[in-house]
């Protein structure tokens, strides 16, 4: 079947897009055709109509082109991608069909519109790719939208940690490699594959150099001649080379590579960071819910997203720790610099991403008008900075740039209230350019000029009824009514004869009357014009621009830092290298602020970290060292969770460099934090509750050091009783002899307290309850020593078991108590085998099978009393003890 020379264009077009659905621009439409079309129709709830109808009708579908970003939204957020097939030449001007070529391609990693962006979170494109072996990977990550570019040497353990925590909106692999990747690193993401040659390593360094133009990646941290470091490049040059294909624009605003490796910043593994809900909850993935929602109390979207950005890579180095509470201190002690900080942060923009679009060449008007009132606004925000004593907020001072010729050219051209689109016009202050001013005098018609030409034509011609008017047919005229005729010049040219008049034309009407007519073009085009020129005008700014938009996201953490602080009666934390943990009236900062004021109830946690592996002995200490582990039974709905789960939030916000929800707080530097709370199937990726809690457990006692914080809840409550109590049993012993991390263990097995009389940094911990009229009352209290019971049963009441199964229930639990954990189950099935005391050595001993009564049981039961006497029954009694 032949095609007309548009379809053969549209099919071209959709070649160079691959599978990204294609809008293709026609006229003041964007239309989709063939599978496209059908696609389309069902994601965005389009009308399905056909081209060509016959025979072979071609699927179409479309919408209006000013709606392009309310369905590019519908596209990115159902997983696909879009690529736009503008018009390249007036279709006016035009010989022939229009020129057209796809001008982007739009991904969910590769957005820039405000439209399709959440202000507050960065939007991450990433790179993963391992070498042949899979012993090395390197990852890279940018946001488009920012200029923010990073990548990192990994060990392949590490890759779904580093995933999870800057969660990126697409992720791109290499063909060759897709189905090899592990699940973990692949599951509900947004997978782009790429060629493989995209990776390549020398083609890697020749793009990243070309594109920084710089000879080397020395002065950015790289070592070519690694192998790790060459894996981390390569994921890099993917990600430049997917741009450059994709957005066919100036990449400039990603100006720079940060190298990120291990140790600059607290290692936080994928489970820790679900369970420990930093960022994001568990249950529905909201900011709402998590620390960070506590936390950000920024003014600015630049500000938030830093914030995040601070949560997700805490620091590791005490003197940076300290700069930075430095910093939110001065701002608490000085409530009147912190307010006036924040209010006049209130009145910046996002010039991070505004620039972004800048460069991109996708400003609108509006864009640079906002960066315009973001520079007016930096004076005053400058001079409340001066003279400040932390080093950050002098430092803050020092990198924000007024770039006062900047905004002195963009307060002079742009209008009070710019359009969001260049082609609306209108934007241009009215006296910012001569020939536009007369351009716009004779768009509106030119009433001074007329008037004047009409004065000088009747006292020229001795008119004095002659007017001048305007109509569609015939354009300007020379009125002139019959009593006059005569005193017409004999230049005038006469266009049309009425009943009571003439009408005529002159040269210089005719000539004004082409500027008139062709005034709006001409306006539109030089306003396009002076935008072209402010643009980049701005974009040559841009490094300074983004350089002040850094230092405008760090204040505005900073302020939020101070405010949530002073708000919610944090404190500054003691911070020092030495692997000590010691909070006074700790408070979950979550929890408490979810709570009525005051009715959380806080608690103190002392531990510390014991270098186990270190061949000399520490010197003798006067007072009593404290534990390495704690040891915390109690009931559920107590508080246990709680408990553990705020000590480790208050470590990652110290070493954030925020304030913490406590009355005092010394915290040693960790450098690795984990937290193995709560149980989930990852069926998904073929692994029970039990496999995914052993897995993790694993991951700790593999890479823990006696400086990392540990946080462990009911280890061991996915398998049977005596399997779980064995590992809970073997994992603390295994934390205390061979790691000496700070470890908070909350758990069920009571039988785990008499390790606190076996090891020497072991202390048992249990949460307060009373009974009342036989119900349970939770104090939320932790106290030293180990909990006498579970109240399980009560707690199941409290959930709303029904009353039959919580008697029986109740009758069980006492014949287990009874006769030492064997009941009557004839109705049930055999019970499982009883657990012996440790030994002396430690060790845990079990009795694998009790299927039988005990044979001392049987000679009780035989025994008859009223024959024996006193003498008789001490010796069997005797007897009996030496059996047992």
């Amino acid at each position: 079947m032949s095609l007309s020379p548009m379809m053969q264009q549209y099919h071209q077009a959709k070649e160079a897009a691959g599978d990204a659905l294609l809008l293709f621009r026609m006229g003041d439409f964007y239309e989709l055709f063939h599978d496209d079309a059908k696609t389309a129709a069902r994601l965005l709830g389009l009308s399905l109509t056909s081209r060509d109808k016959g025979e072979n009708p071609i699927p179409m579908a479309g919408f209006p082109h000013h709606q392009l970003d309310q369905y590019l939204a519908k596209i990115i957020a159902a997983g696909h991608r879009a690529a736009i097939c503008e018009q390249m030449e007036d279709p006016k001007q035009a010989k022939g069909i229009v020129k057209r070529e796809v001008t982007r391609v739009v991904s969910r990693g590769t957005v820039t519109d405000d439209a399709l962006l959440d202000p507050q979170s960065s939007n991450y494109l990433a790179a993963v790719v391992t070498d042949k072996a899979q012993e090395r990977v390197g990852l890279a990550w940018v946001d488009m939208s920012t200029g923010l570019f990073a990548c990192a040497p990994l060990s392949p353990t590490q890759v779904a940690d580093q995933l999870t925590r800057i969660a990126p909106a697409e992720l791109l692999l290499s063909v060759d490699q897709r189905d090899a990747m592990p699940t973990t690193w692949t599951l509900d993401r947004t997978i782009t594959t790429r060629p493989a040659w995209a990776f390549g390593q020398k083609q890697a360094i020749e793009l990243l150099a070309r594109h920084f133009g710089t000879q080397t990646l020395d002065g950015f941290g790289f070592n070519c001649e690694s192998p790790a470091d060459l894996m981390a490049l390569a994921a890099a040059g993917a990600i430049v080379e997917y741009l450059t294909e994709t957005q066919k624009t100036d990449l400039s605003h990603i100006s720079t590579l940060t190298p990120m490796r291990e140790g600059q910043s607290l290692e936080i593994d994928a489970a820790t960071w679900r369970s420990l809900e930093v960022t994001q909850t568990l249950r529905d993935g909201r900011r709402d819910g998590a620390l960070l929602g506590v936390l950000d109390r920024t003014t600015t979207p630049m500000g938030a997203r830093r914030l995040g950005e601070w949560l997700s890579y805490p620091l590791v180095d005490v003197a940076a720790i300290n700069a930075r509470l430095d910093a939110v201190g001065e701002l608490v002690d000085q409530s009147q610099l912190a307010t006036a900080v924040r209010d006049t942060l209130k009145n910046i923009y996002d010039l991070q991403r505004l620039i972004a679009r800048v460069t991109t060449g996708r400003a609108g008007p509006r864009d640079l008008q906002c960066v315009g009132r973001t520079l007016a606004t930096l004076p005053a925000l400058k001079a409340k900075l001066t003279g400040r004593s932390s080093t950050l907020l002098a430092g803050i001072e020092s990198r924000i740039d007024l770039c006062p010729e900047l905004r002195s050219r963009l307060e002079t051209m742009l209008a009070d209230e710019c359009p969001h689109l260049a082609r609306d016009g209108g934007f241009i202050r009215s006296g910012a350019n001569e020939k536009l001013d007369e351009f716009r005098e004779l768009m509106s018609g030119g009433k001074q000029w007329m008037a004047n030409y009409q004065a000088a034509e009747i006292e020229r011609s001795g008119i004095p009824s002659m007017k001048v008017g305007f109509n569609k047919v015939f354009g300007y005229y020379l009125e002139v009514t019959h009593a006059h005729i005569a005193k017409v010049p004999p230049e005038y040219i006469r266009k049309q004869t009425l009943k009571n008049a003439e009408r005529y034309i002159t040269p210089e009407l005719k000539e004004y009357e082409e500027k008139v007519l062709s005034a709006e073009e001409r306006v539109l085009a030089l306003e396009l014009e002076l935008f072209a020129e402010l643009r980049d005008l701005t974009a040559r700014v841009g490094p300074r621009l983004l350089s002040t938009a850094a230092a405008l996201a760090d204040l505005d953490a900073l302020a939020s830092l101070a405010e949530v602080a002073r708000a919610r009666n944090y404190v500054r934390p003691e911070i020092c290298d030495e692997p000590v943990l010691e909070i006074e009236a700790g408070r979950h900062p979550v929890v408490e602020a979810t709570e009525p004021a005051g009715s959380f109830v806080p608690n103190d946690c002392v531990c510390a970290g014991h270098d186990v592996l270190s061949a000399e002995s520490p010197a003798p200490s006067p007072e009593p060292q404290a534990p390495s582990i704690l040891l915390i039974t109690g009931p559920n709905m107590a508080g246990k969770s709680t408990y553990i789960r705020q000590t480790a939030l208050l470590v990652l916000m110290a070493q954030v460099g925020s304030f913490v929800p406590a009355r005092k707080a010394r915290i040693g530097v960790a450098d690795r934090l984990f937290a193995r709370v709560g149980a989930s199937d990852e069926l998904a990726r073929g692994q029970s509750t039990f496999m995914v809690e052993m897995t993790e457990a694993a991951r700790i006692l593999n890479t823990a050091t006696h400086r990392s914080v540990v946080v462990l809840d009911e280890i061991g409550r996915g398998t049977s009783t005596y399997d779980g109590l064995s590992l809970a049993w073997s994992i603390v012993e295994y934390l205390h002899n061979a790691i000496g991390s700070r470890t908070l263990f909350a758990t069920h097995y009571h039988e785990l307290t008499e390790l606190a009389e076996q090891l020497p940094g072991v202390a048992n911990r249990n949460v307060m309850v009373r009974e009342h009229f036989g119900k349970i009352v939770f104090l939320h209290q932790i106290v030293p020593g180990a909990a006498d019971r579970s109240y399980g049963i009560h707690v199941a009441q409290l959930a709303g078991v029904p009353k039959a199964v919580s008697a029986r229930a109740e009758e069980i639990l006492a014949e287990l108590e009874a006769t030492g954990h064997r009941v009557d189950t004839s109705h049930v099935a055999p019970a499982e085998p009883a657990v012996k005391k440790p030994s002396k050595n430690g060790s845990l001993q079990l009795t694998l099978f009790e299927t039988t009564e005990h044979p001392v049981v049987a000679q009780i039961r035989d025994l008859d009393l009223n024959a024996m006497t006193p003498l008789e029954a001490l010796q069997r009694l005797n007897e009996w003890r030496k059996d047992l």
